[in-house]
């Protein structure tokens, strides 16, 4: 932890990453994560450097809940210096992978951090269709499940709501952007750490500062101070949680003077010479682009309660110039610009005062003003039609999920989660008609010594190792394999763009995890295998059928094995009929149980 107060991130690397615990790997990422919001650039590249190196690990131990954290965290390292371009393949690596692992509260997740990815490359009507997206899988969110554990179940929920907020917030819909926080609160409220807290609470600040620079434009400012003085009270709770929370710090010393949001709170609340100082200072930190565009804006404000305002004029000269770029909070550039005009109209106000020679129907500042004030009219209208599209959006993603679920479950064995015999005959049929998917290999997997495990044991032993065949099974394959339950103990594996000897390497892969699995778990089943190539013009039913007589092949030999039936042999095998086979065992010889 030294090394988020003020070290380096090299300075505790492990020398031996892969003797660390996969707590520890989720815990140095959430620090990670913690002190990359809020370090200079260079810094920022050296934490995503150590980000990339866990990533790499945890895809070697091929856990996946572990592997899409780190995902998360190596695509949020990149989203937070801005850099959209490397941090897409990762995000997208993330959407596939949790998707295919039944991850759906971590794919929510990754929908949020794409629709945040959107907003940074200015296509907030797609930012907004990803947080549909994401927040009808969080309305739809099934029970925890009971390996995560509450408390890490509730952070998860937490963390993916928070990156919906953060994009509802960056878009300027803030009552869109309350609802999801208070969910964020809700889900942690019994179980946060310091850290979370924190996290919650400055988050609220943001938000509710953005929120009344908002009202302000539209003249409602009764409203907008009511927000300013909420936040100004919720920096005073912060105190306590951020002195052991994971963000990087200088101990004894109070949030508010290293924050730059919460300093700017205060100095919204009740502006006064008091805090220019204090956010000088800030003003120079490290940090969000639209962060510093609040204190920006407080330290304005608090200039010209002290009479300076040519100063503040400067200062918010200073800012337009400096982050003209920044693209990640659109409605902050034109609190920052509306602040600078209305410091501008002050000012020149002040000099038509003490040369009264314009007709005040022809003040072109007023005409400005008028102007000004009917486009934050439309503008506040459209924000009203951003609520109602997001809402309109979420309950159609949240239909055609439901749809999709009823759709799946016709088309999905419900003990194993693979794709059932009727999927499967859909998937080959549709793969055999295709030329982009050639060569096509096709295995037909039976479970050798399965009978004795419902014999000697039970069938609900016999379903557990059924489960634990097709995960095996699963996991060993190439992300495009589909492996489906063909019935009882028989499973079909399809093989798109996979000649012969590259098929056989991949189920010599499979054969081998599921000969290595723990007894205790697999009662000591091995696979045969019967492979072969789809031919020209061949039917479904035709190459099933030489697969399933290739199988009995490796049967015959003793299981554990590959028996291969080479694309070129004439005629469809018939189970029992015996024509010439090519054999590719594996390394492991043990008899068949």
């Amino acid at each position: 932890m030294g090394r988020l107060h003020g070290g380096n991130v090299d300075d505790e690397r492990h020398p031996a990453l892969g003797d660390m615990s996969d707590a520890w790997v989720l815990g140095r990422a959430r620090e990670l994560i913690a002190a990359v919001q809020r370090t200079d650039p260079a810094e920022q590249l050296r934490v995503t450097a150590t980000l990339d190196e866990l990533l790499e690990e945890t895809r070697r131990r091929g856990e996946p809940t572990l592997v899409a954290h780190l995902l998360r965290a190596a695509g949020l390292a990149r989203l937070v210096t801005r850099d959209a371009d490397s941090a897409e393949p990762l995000l997208d690596e993330m959407l596939t992978h949790t998707r295919r692992h039944g991850l759906s509260l971590l794919r929510a997740d990754a929908h949020a951090l794409r629709g945040r990815l959107l907003v940074l490359r200015e296509q907030e009507d797609a930012a907004l269709t990803e947080i549909a997206r994401a927040l009808a899988l969080l309305d739809d969110m099934p029970t925890p499940e009971a390996h995560f554990g509450r408390r890490a179940w509730d952070r998860m929920l937490a963390s993916a709501l928070n990156d919906c907020w953060i994009v509802l917030n960056q878009l300027g819909v803030y009552e869109a952007a309350e609802e999801v926080i208070t969910r964020a609160h809700q889900a942690i409220r019994d179980s946060a750490g310091p850290h979370e807290i924190t996290l919650q609470l400055m988050n609220r600040v943001k938000m509710l500062l953005g929120w009344g620079l908002r009202l302000e434009r539209v003249g409602r400012t009764e409203e907008a101070g009511e927000k300013f003085r909420t936040a100004a009270s919720m920096t005073m709770a912060v105190e306590a949680s951020f002195a052991e929370s994971l963000f990087p710090r200088k101990p004894g010393v109070p949030a508010v003077e290293q924050v730059g949001i919460l300093a700017a709170a205060l100095a919204l609340a009740a502006p006064a010479a008091a805090h220019v100082d204090r956010l000088h200072k800030l003003s120079n930190e490290t940090g969000y682009p639209h962060e510093r565009l609040l204190v920006t804006i407080a330290l304005a404000r608090c200039l010209v309660a002290d009479d300076r305002k040519a100063e503040a004029m400067q200062t918010l000269l200073r800012a337009r110039d400096t982050e003209a770029e920044d693209t990640s909070q659109p409605s902050m550039r034109l609190n920052l610009l509306r602040e600078l005009t209305t410091l501008s109209d002050e000012i020149a106000g002040e000099k038509e005062r003490r040369d009264e020679t314009t007709a005040p129907d022809e003040d072109p500042m007023r005409l400005l003003r008028d102007y000004a004030t009917a486009l934050e009219d439309e503008l506040w209208s459209m924000r009203e039609s951003q609520i109602a599209t997001l809402n309109t959006r979420r309950e159609h993603e949240r239909l055609s999920a439901e749809h999709g679920a009823i759709t799946q479950q016709a088309m999905q064995d419900p003990l194993t989660g693979l794709p059932n015999r009727r999927a499967l005959d859909e998937r080959l049929r549709a793969l055999a008609s295709s030329t982009s998917s050639e060569p096509l290999s096709v295995a037909l997997v039976d479970l050798d010594g399965f009978k004795d495990v419902n014999d000697q044991h039970s069938h609900a032993e016999g379903d557990a190792v059924l489960r634990m065949v097709a995960s095996t099974l699963r996991d060993a394959l190439r992300a495009d394999d589909i492996v489906a339950r063909y019935g009882g103990d028989e499973f079909v594996i399809l093989l798109p763009k996979a000649p012969m000897p590259a098929a056989t390497q991949a189920l010599t892969r499979a054969v081998k995890a599921v000969a290595s699995l723990p007894r205790h778990l697999s009662h000591g089943v091995t696979l045969s295998v019967g492979q072969v190539c789809l031919r020209a013009q061949e039917s479904a039913e035709e190459v099933l059928s030489r697969a399933d007589a290739a199988m009995y092949q490796a049967k015959r030999r003793g299981g554990n094995q590959i028996a291969s039936s080479p694309s070129g042999e004439d005629g469809p095998f018939r189970r029992g009929v015996t024509h010439s086979q090519g054999t590719d065992p594996t390394a492991h010889s043990k008899d068949h149980p």
